[in-house]
């Protein structure tokens, strides 16, 4: 794996631009090579970041934030003329945070995304986006999100090995996805995925409505289980199942406290949103 450091963050406009233009798949092999950069983590941003995904304040940063810091890399990155893959139209099937030790008074950090794993699918072929984050102390905080490409073909079997539905979970929780929620996570995270943003834009890819971001999901999940969970040597798994259609309300299920649980995420009629699990990092 080689790395490309970066002199600042991407600037997002002509990477939304190379995404809407590039419909194709043009090969079956990742590339092997990293991009990285410095970030400076400023307040205003993270207080909005915050407000919209329902986090209490407080000195240490929310665990999914990290994402954000890294969304004009991971744009970069898949949007590269040697990505093989379609942007528009991926996937997100899975997300796994590891934070190694507390985000708190942390400023000046490098982060760093890279892709790997390239695997057959039933629909098609899977592969994994790594993010990275270090401090002065080395690594701090990574996470790995599992990215389906329909119709791509690899030889080999297709691997699934999902979570299973948890066993023991009551009702913590409840909330309401509005209607605006896929634009208003936009404007703090950069993610401006057709799919979000409205009826009519959604329906352009397939979608009767909006569905809220996978990622907003599981922040706001983390952000209500924030008293439940550990600051750090913690692992926090889920699986994105059925999407989130907006507005909808959705009820969040987990077991008792503890350095392990699980959680699921559910809406109306007993729909299956996300399943996922916390343990301390083995």
């Amino acid at each position: 794996m080689e790395w490309h450091t970066l002199g600042s963050t991407p600037f997002l406009p002509p990477l939304y631009w190379r995404a809407a233009l590039k419909r194709k798949i043009t090969g079956t092999t990742l590339p092997e090579q990293g991009l990285r950069c410095r970030v400076s983590v400023n307040p205003r941003e993270v207080a909005a970041y915050r407000k919209v995904c329902g986090f209490a304040d407080s000195p240490v940063l929310p665990a999914t934030y990290p994402h954000i810091l890294a969304f004009g890399l991971q744009m970069q990155l898949l949007t590269d003329k040697a990505f093989p893959f379609p942007l528009l139209g991926l996937i997100h099937l899975s997300n796994r945070i590891r934070i190694l030790r507390p985000l708190g008074g942390v400023s000046d950090l490098t982060v760093g995304v890279y892709a790997q794993n390239l695997q057959p699918h039933a629909k098609g072929a899977t592969f994994d986006i790594v993010t990275t984050v270090e401090d002065s102390l080395g690594l701090l905080w990574e996470a790995q999100s599992r990215m389906l490409c329909r119709g791509v073909k690899l030889d080999g079997a297709a691997t699934d090995n999902p979570l299973q539905p948890p066993a023991a979970v009551a009702e913590l929780t409840r909330w309401k996805a509005p209607a605006d929620v896929g634009r208003r996570y936009a404007r703090v995270s950069g993610d401006y995925n057709p799919i979000h943003l409205s009826a009519l834009t959604a329906r352009l890819f397939g979608f009767p409505q909006a569905i809220a971001h996978g990622l907003w999901n599981k922040a706001r999940t983390l952000a209500a289980l924030s008293e439940h969970l550990p600051a750090a040597n913690l692992e926090i798994d889920v699986e994105f199942k059925k999407p989130v259609r907006l507005p909808s309300e959705v009820t969040l299920f987990t077991s008792a406290p503890g350095s392990s649980g699980e959680l699921q995420l559910k809406g109306a009629g007993d729909i299956e949103h996300m399943v996922g699990r916390w343990r301390p990092i083995a």
